[in-house]
C-alpha cells in the first residue's frame, strides 16, 4: 500500500465471528439485569413482554436482512435512510441513533461498578468505570479481530452460566410443591397488554446486538450472504434463550409480593434468585458472570458506535479527516473507539433508568426507518433487475414492523420522549447550519464497489 493511499477497514470477520459479536452486544446476562423491573411492571409476565419484542424484532430482522444485502456499508440504518429515502432523513435516523450507540457503553460502565461495588466495597467506584472503559478501548483498537475473538470467550461462558442458573431453577421448583410449570407466565386474568408492551419497550435492550453487527459490513467476508444470516441467528438465539430463562425465573417467583420476600431491591433482584437457588458459592459465580457480560457487550457496543461515527465522517457530515480515519497497522478507526470511550466516563454521573429509556428511544427510531426503507427501496427499483420475491416481503413485512416500532416507540416513558426529541431538534439545527439553511445538499457517501446499487447490480435474493 502507499504511504499516500488512506487506509481502509479490513474484512476479516466470518459469520461466526458476526454472530458472537452480535450476541456479545445484546449480552445474555441483560435477561438478568431486567427481570426485577419488568416483573414488577407487567405482573409477572416477563416470558411475555420477550414474546411481544421478539415479534417486533424478527420483523425488523428481515427489513435490516434486505437492506444489508444491498447497501453493505458500516452506516446501517443511517446509510439505508439516506439512500432509499432522503439524505437529509438518513441524517437524521443517523443523529438519533447515535443515542443508542453512544449511551449503552456508558451503561455497560455503570453496571460494572454496580457489579463490582457490591463484591468490593473498599474500591472506588470510578475506578471500575474507567477501568472497563481503559479495557474495552485498547481491545477494540489493536484491531476487530481480536475483539471478536475475545467476545466468543466471553458469550460461551455466560451462556454456560446461565444454563446452571436455569438447572438450578429448575430443581427449586420441582423441590417446591407449591410450585408448578403452567402457561401463567405467558398469559393469566390479571395479564394488561398495555403493561405488557410497557415492558417489551424496555426489554428492547436486549436485541440492540441484531442490528449492530450490520455496522461490521466492510469487515465482513462477503457480507452480501453473512450478515443477513448472522442477524436471523442472532434474533433467534437470543430470543430462544431470553424466554426460556425468564419462563423459569417467573416460575419460581410468580409474583411481587414473592420477589419482595427475596430481594431487598426489585432492580436488582437476580442476584437474590441466585443465592436462593445456589447458596453463596453460586451467587459469587453469577456476579463474575454479570462482570464478563458487562465487559464483553462494553466491547461490542463500543465497537459498532465507532463504525458508526466513521461512516458519517466519511461522508462528511462530521469532520472527515478525524472521524473517517482508519489507523494503517491496526485497521480500525482510532480516533471513534477513543472518542467513545471518554463520552462513555460520563457514566461517572449517569442514572441508569434515564440512559436505559433514551437507548430505546434511539433504537425504535432507527428500526422504524429500517422498515420504511425497505418499502421505500422497492418503490424506486419495483420494475427493475434489482427486485426479487414478493411484494408482501417487500411491503407487508416492513409495514407492520413498522408499526409494531411505532407503538413501542411512543410507549417510551415522558424523560425519554422529552430529551429524545431535543437531540432530534438539535440534529436539524445542525443538519440546517451544515447545508446553510438546506440551500445546499447533505453530504453524499463515494461507495465503493461493494456498495451503491447501480453500479453492482446486486439483486436481494441472489
Amino acid at each position: 500500500m502507499s504511504s499516500s493511499t488512506p487506509a481502509t477497514l479490513k474484512r476479516n470477520l466470518k459469520q461466526r465471528h458476526v454472530v458472537f459479536i452480535g450476541l456479545a452486544y445484546m449480552s445474555p446476562f441483560a435477561v438478568f439485569d431486567t427481570f426485577g423491573i419488568v416483573s414488577e411492571a407487567t405482573q409477572g409476565h416477563v416470558p411475555m413482554s420477550y414474546i411481544i419484542i421478539t415479534i417486533a424484532v424478527l420483523f425488523t430482522a428481515f427489513s435490516y436482512a434486505k437492506m444489508v444485502r444491498v447497501y453493505p456499508s458500516a452506516g446501517s440504518a443511517y446509510t439505508y435512510a439516506r439512500r432509499t429515502i432522503a439524505a437529509p432523513v438518513g441524517f437524521l435516523v443517523g443523529w438519533v441513533a447515535l443515542l443508542d450507540y453512544l449511551f449503552l457503553p456508558m451503561i455497560n460502565a455503570l453496571l460494572a461498578k454496580i457489579y463490582l461495588s457490591a463484591q468490593f466495597p473498599e474500591v472506588p467506584g470510578w475506578l471500575w468505570i474507567v477501568g472497563l472503559l481503559v479495557i474495552i478501548t485498547a481491545l477494540n483498537i489493536v484491531g476487530v479481530r481480536i475483539s471478536a475473538a475475545a467476545n466468543m470467550i466471553m458469550v460461551v461462558f455466560q451462556a454456560l452460566l446461565a444454563i446452571v442458573f436455569a438447572i438450578l431453577t429448575v430443581r427449586a421448583i420441582l423441590a417446591d410443591d407449591a410450585l408448578s410449570f403452567t402457561f401463567a407466565p405467558f398469559y393469566s386474568m390479571n395479564a394488561d397488554m398495555m403493561s405488557l408492551v410497557g415492558g417489551a419497550s424496555v426489554l428492547a435492550l436486549a436485541f440492540l446486538g441484531f442490528d449492530a453487527v450490520t455496522t461490521l459490513a466492510e469487515e465482513t467476508v462477503d457480507p452480501r450472504r453473512t450478515v443477513p444470516r448472522a442477524i436471523m441467528w442472532i434474533a433467534a438465539l437470543g430470543a430462544a434463550f431470553f424466554v426460556a430463562i425468564t419462563y423459569v425465573m417467573q416460575t419460581l417467583v410468580p409474583d411481587l409480593e414473592t420477589l419482595q420476600s427475596i430481594a431487598d431491591d426489585i432492580e436488582g433482584a437476580s442476584p437474590y434468585i441466585a443465592l436462593l437457588i445456589g447458596g453463596i458459592a453460586f451467587q459469587t459465580l453469577f456476579l463474575a458472570g454479570a462482570t464478563v457480560s458487562v465487559l464483553s457487550s462494553g466491547l461490542a457496543s463500543q465497537l459498532s458506535a465507532s463504525r458508526l461515527l466513521y461512516a458519517m465522517g466519511r461522508d462528511g457530515i462530521l469532520a472527515r479527516k478525524l472521524f473517517s480515519y482508519v489507523h494503517p497497522k491496526f485497521g480500525t478507526p482510532v480516533f471513534n473507539i477513543v472518542l467513545v470511550g471518554a463520552i462513555a466516563l460520563v457514566a461517572l454521573r449517569l442514572d441508569l433508568n434515564a440512559a436505559t429509556s433514551l437507548i430505546n428511544f434511539g433504537a425504535f427510531t432507527a428500526f422504524a426507518f429500517v422498515n420504511l426503507s425497505v418499502i421505500a427501496f422497492w418503490l424506486r427499483h419495483r420494475t427493475t433487475s434489482h427486485i426479487t420475491g414478493s411484494t408482501w416481503s417487500w411491503v407487508l413485512v416492513p409495514a407492520i414492523g413498522f408499526l409494531i416500532n411505532a407503538a413501542l416507540w411512543v410507549s417510551l416513558d415522558e424523560l425519554a420522549m422529552k430529551v429524545g426529541l431535543i437531540w432530534t431538534g438539535v440534529g436539524i439545527v445542525y443538519l440546517a447550519w451544515l447545508t446553510r439553511g438546506f440551500r445546499r445538499p447533505t453530504p453524499e457517501m463515494s461507495f465503493n464497489e461493494a456498495g451503491d446499487l447501480p453500479t453492482g447490480v446486486m439483486r436481494v435474493g441472489e
